[in-house]
C-alpha cells in the first residue's frame, strides 16, 4: 500500500530534481546527459530537459564532455554570503588574529543543521584543505562546530544533533553522551579543541561568536597541522586569542 510522507507534501519534484542536477555537477565537474540521468535514477528525456533548461536560463554551460555549473552562482553565493552580518564585521579581526597565529581562519554559521564557512583566510604557511566558502560541515566534528553546539539553546541543539553521528576519522566523537560531556566542558572554559576529528593530522581551537543578550551568532576558528599546533602554545595562547577575537566580533555584530 502506498504512503505518503508529510514532509514531501506540496513539494514539487521537478525542482528538487533540478537542483538535485546542481548538486551533482557540483561534485562531479562535468556531467553529460547519460551520467546525469544515472545519478539522479531518472530518464534521459528528464535529465536532457532538466539540463537545457539550467542551460538556457544561464545557470550551466556546455563543455566539450557535458555540462557544467555556470559563473552565474558565484553571484548568487556572494549575495547569501554577505547579507550575514558576521561576514562584514569579523574579516578585520580574522585578518588579524590569522597573522597573529599564522596559520587559517574561519568564521562559521549554523544553517539547516549544518556548519557553513563564510569567510576563511590563511597566512602563507597555513595549510588549506577540502574546506573553502560555503563549504558544510557536521558540526560535531569540528571547533566551530561545537563552540556553537555548546552555546547554543538546548532546544536547538537536540533539533540539530542526531544519536546516529558520523564518524569522520577515529577520533571523531560520535557517541551522544560523550559529545553532551565535551560540550559542556566547552561551555565552562570558553573555547572548543578539535584534535583530528575532522581531519587526520589537523587540529583547531574555536570559540562562539555571542551577541550582548548571550545569544549565539556563529562561531570562528583557526586551525592548522599536529606538528604546530601542539604544546602550551596550542592548549593556552591559541585559545585566548581566538576567544578575545570572538568577543570583539560579536560586540561589532551586535552594535553595527
Amino acid at each position: 500500500m502506498h504512503t505518503n510522507d508529510p514532509a514531501e507534501d506540496g513539494l514539487i519534484g521537478a525542482t528538487k530534481t533540478s537542483f538535485g542536477i546542481v548538486e551533482h555537477l557540483r561534485e562531479e565537474g562535468v556531467s553529460g546527459v547519460s551520467d546525469v540521468a544515472t545519478a539522479l535514477d531518472i530518464s534521459k528525456s528528464t535529465a536532457h530537459n532538466h539540463l537545457q533548461t539550467l542551460l538556457h536560463i544561464g545557470y550551466l554551460v556546455r563543455v566539450d564532455s557535458g555540462y557544467a555549473l555556470s559563473l552565474k552562482f558565484l553571484d548568487l553565493g556572494d549575495h547569501a554570503r554577505t547579507r550575514h552580518a558576521l561576514y562584514h564585521t569579523s574579516i578585520g579581526e580574522m585578518d588579524e588574529l590569522v597573522d597573529a597565529v599564522g596559520e587559517r581562519g574561519q568564521v562559521m554559521v549554523e544553517e539547516n543543521g549544518h556548519g557553513v564557512y563564510i569567510y576563511q583566510v590563511k597566512s602563507e604557511q597555513g595549510l588549506q584543505t577540502d574546506s573553502h566558502i560555503g563549504t558544510t560541515v557536521d558540526l560535531h566534528t569540528t571547533a566551530v562546530g561545537k563552540s556553537y553546539l555548546a552555546f547554543c539553546d538546548e532546544a536547538h541543539r537536540n533539533d540539530i544533533l542526531d544519536d546516529d553521528l558520523p564518524r569522520l576519522t577515529t577520533k571523531t566523537i560520535a557517541d551522544r553522551a560523550e559529545l553532551e560531556a565535551e560540550l559542556a566542558t566547552i561551555r565552562e572554559r570558553g573555547h572548543a579543541f578539535n584534535d583530528e576529528e575532522r581531519i587526520t593530522g589537523m587540529r583547531a581551537v574555536g570559540a562562539p561568536i555571542l551577541a550582548d543578550d548571550d545569544t549565539i551568532l556563529g562561531a570562528i576558528s583557526v586551525s592548522g597541522p599536529t606538528t604546530r599546533m601542539k604544546g602550551e602554545w596550542y592548549h593556552s595562547e591559541v585559545p585566548e586569542m581566538v576567544k578575545q577575537a570572538a568577543r570583539v566580533i560579536g560586540i561589532r555584530a551586535t552594535y553595527s
